[in-house]
């Protein structure tokens, strides 16, 4: 059922025909979830990612259609890789709606197309961070949904994450010290972001890159997925994004605690083991990890953070596996030392 609004009535206010969806982002937005204290305020400065696809025309469309009723300034940025033939013509496809809907749009173009899809989300991120603070922009706005939040933590889980990397596609994350990222459409799937689309008749550029199997999310999003629906749940994607949701909130709590047992056991460069030997394993590993990424050049793996923790209960004078950048861990006495290359220690 839609939701009904607090006060006046928006598709009158609009003039528009109003929709179940409208009511649904409208409500998400003045009850955020659980422990999130906005999404998108009044009044705010928005850059809206648009490919193109189904996905960022709904988010497009909802997000002007509520536009007068939040006080929103909105943009677009169009975020071309030169993957495909069609490139240049998908970026003026996305300039021409937006002078059609009458707002501001920028085009950025990679100066040489990024290798693989690691790649190109370190870009495309770097981009709109960069543009966004050049237009005063406070939030950046792509259209995740549902289906993306599972196919991440089904991506994440066979590549042996752990439960960060399962809930790694969160509501919102900082960008920069002035610019979110904000995610409305997670609760949406993507059935329904198509199904919004074709009940406004709005122009999906398709990317025939969506429908190649050779990048491990299509197989995901062609394969995986609508077998999970057909066979074994047919609300698979809903149940997957809920279970990200949870595992998110677990992921937050626990690093926080970790980071205050950090704050104890970390001096001078050097953790006390007897300390943090005597806490839980999943602290220990969280302690660690944030110790390792605060000195070395490359964040650790799974290995490099189970090296280290070994050494809690290790003899004294025992070291690790090599870290990244060449580092080592070794035990002395009751401390827990990092030699770098850097720092000119011998490493052997």
């Amino acid at each position: 059922m839609a939701e009904t609004f607090p006060t006046g009535n928006l598709a009158a206010e609009s003039g528009k025909a109003w929709s179940d969806d409208h009511a649904r982002l409208h409500g998400l937005l003045r009850r955020p979830p659980a422990g999130i204290s906005s999404l998108l305020g009044s009044g705010q400065k928005i850059l809206i990612a648009l490919s193109g696809g189904q996905d960022s025309l709904c988010l497009a469309k909802l997000l002007l259609d509520l536009r007068s009723r939040w006080q929103w300034q909105i943009a677009i940025a169009h975020c071309n890789h030169r993957w495909r033939e069609d490139s240049d013509a998908n970026a003026a496809h996305v300039q021409a709606l937006a002078a059609q809907w009458q707002v501001d749009s920028w085009v950025r173009m990679a100066e040489t197309p990024p290798r693989g899809e690691a790649q190109a989300r370190a870009w495309r991120y770097a981009v709109l961070t960069e543009l966004a603070a050049e237009q005063g922009c406070d939030v950046v706005v792509t259209g995740h949904t549902a289906s993306d939040r599972a196919e991440t933590l089904l991506y994440n889980l066979v590549r042996g994450s752990g439960a960060d990397g399962l809930a790694a596609l969160t509501w919102e994350r900082p960008l920069s010290e002035t610019v979110r990222l904000v995610r409305p459409l997670l609760g949406f799937t993507r059935t329904e972001t198509a199904a919004f689309c074709q009940r406004y008749g709005l122009p999906i550029w398709e990317d025939s890159t969506n429908q190649s199997r050779r990048y491990a999310r299509n197989r995901l999003r062609l394969d995986v997925l609508p077998y999970l629906r057909d066979h074994l749940n047919g609300q698979a994607e809903r149940h997957l994004a809920q279970t990200a949701e949870l595992l998110q909130a677990d992921v937050a709590y626990l690093e926080q605690q970790a980071t205050a047992l950090a704050q104890q056991v970390e001096r001078n460069g050097k953790l006390v083991r007897k300390q943090l030997r005597a806490q839980p394993l999943a602290l220990q590993r969280r302690v660690v990890r944030q110790f390792l990424r605060r000195q070395l050049p490359h964040p650790p793996g799974h290995d490099a953070i189970e090296s280290v923790v070994t050494l809690l209960v290790a003899p004294n004078r025992s070291q690790s596996a090599p870290l990244p950048g060449g580092a080592i861990a070794r035990v002395e006495g009751d401390w827990l030392v990092l030699d770098t290359p850097l720092a000119g220690h011998e490493t052997s």
